[in-house]
């Protein structure tokens, strides 16, 4: 089941993501989906979707929108989060 993250790497995801000044945010911990399987962390938090709109986005490909979400997450991608599912988008697409 899917359930708005909540814990504190999520927080701190989020207030990372503060810098792209999010229209909308939504932050999803995946993280019982992928229980058994590779960098899953039965504490949680290791497995998310990031549906996140932004005007900073705007003529953006989608490579340089997901170049855009990890470098805000800085160090937290691959040291805590194992996976990140990313949809970014600009205001109105």
């Amino acid at each position: 089941m899917d359930a708005l993250a909540t814990g504190p790497v999520a927080q701190e995801m989020l207030r990372r993501l503060d810098s792209l000044s999010p229209t909308k945010v939504e932050l999803i911990d995946d993280s019982e989906k992928h229980r058994g399987h590779g960098g899953y962390n039965p504490a949680g938090e290791s497995h998310f979707t990031l549906i996140i709109e932004s005007a900073a986005f705007q003529g953006k490909s989608r490579v340089e929108r997901q170049r855009m979400v990890h470098a805000a997450l800085g160090d937290l991608v691959g040291e805590r989060v194992h996976a990140l599912s990313i949809r970014a988008k600009a205001p109105g697409e």
